[in-house]
């Protein structure tokens, strides 16, 4: 093999390697930026792509998935005069690489430079408390600020978000001594609800209990008048049955005396009984009536008619 064989051979190879490095393939979610003569020639995407040997070069390589960039904690003032440093996080993602590419020299000290400015803009109409409590109002308004201005460099700004805001050390130990005297204060205002309820219930209990127990005594003072009632018209209708008995058994004794026809030796043996019962010893004063002898006689004719029998 002769020297120009080997040159021959050395110079297919040299047209062959930089054939194979004009040959370009794009990965997913990235774009080529390329130049021509140093001039942008075209933004090359996903695929296989050829550039002009020695004419074209990729000047730039540009991910277009979204990116997180943590930015350092930032001094800031407040409307009330209180320096604060808050850190914030931006969410973006490369819409135009050729953009990005032209549109400013650093893109991420663009960013970290604008969300500090930004951020004092913001902080210095807010107040101490109202900057605690408004976080999701300060991440739309530095949200919508950064994606207009960044806009021109082909970045979009998903979301910002103040990720920490340390407060200075005097401050921190205010709050913390507010928030203890809150805490308290609230303790102080349950526990007095507390007992207020406490005594409410044992009001209400006792009231129910005297309610419920001059109820009790009312019903058992009705029912002791109406047992007594009851009881005396039991008693009365007794007596009546009783009078009325002795009464009907009187009647009954009249009625068998006219139905027997007594003669006048039964009517003076009757007497003679009556007046035994009334000189019984109990009567201070005894009148004899006038017929006395003829009741005597008439005494001594029931005997021997006795004796007779």
């Amino acid at each position: 093999m002769d020297i120009w064989q080997v040159i021959a051979i050395g110079f297919v190879i040299i047209i062959l390697i930089i054939l194979a490095s004009c040959i370009k393939i794009v990965p997913q979610a990235q774009a080529f930026v390329v130049e021509r003569l140093g001039g942008y020639q075209a933004t090359w995407n996903v695929g296989v792509h050829v550039k002009v040997p020695f004419i074209d070069r990729v000047a730039r390589r540009v991910v277009l998935k979204e990116q997180v960039v943590d930015f350092a904690p930032q001094p800031v003032i407040t409307k009330d005069n209180v320096t604060m440093r808050i850190d914030t996080v931006v969410f973006f993602q490369i819409t135009d690489p050729k953009l990005f590419a032209y549109g400013v020299e650093n893109p991420i000290m663009a960013i970290e430079n604008l969300t500090a400015t930004t951020l004092r803009n913001i902080i210095g109409d807010l107040e101490l408390d109202q900057t605690l409590t408004s976080r999701e109002i300060i991440n739309t308004k530095m949200r919508v600020s950064l994606d207009t201005a960044t806009d021109p460099w082909g970045i979009k700004v998903n979301r910002v978000e103040l990720k920490n805001i340390i407060p200075p050390a005097a401050i921190q130990d205010a709050m913390e001594k507010q928030m203890k005297a809150e805490r308290e204060r609230r303790e102080a205002i349950l526990r007095a609800e507390g007992e207020k309820k406490s005594t409410i219930l044992v009001a209400e209990g006792k009231k129910e209990s005297a309610i419920l127990e001059a109820e009790g005594e009312k019903e058992s003072a009705i029912l002791r008048a109406e047992a007594k009632k009851e009881a005396t018209i039991r008693e009365a209708e007794g007596q009546a049955q009783a009078i009325l008995a002795i009464q009907q058994a009187n009647a009954d004794g009249i009625r068998f005396l006219n139905e027997s026809q007594p003669g006048n030796a039964v009517l003076q043996l009757k007497s003679l009984e009556a007046f035994a019962k009334a000189a019984d010893g109990k009567a201070t004063k005894i009148i004899i009536p006038s017929e006395i002898q003829g009741i005597a006689g008439l005494v001594k004719s029931v005997a021997e008619i006795g004796k007779d029998s």
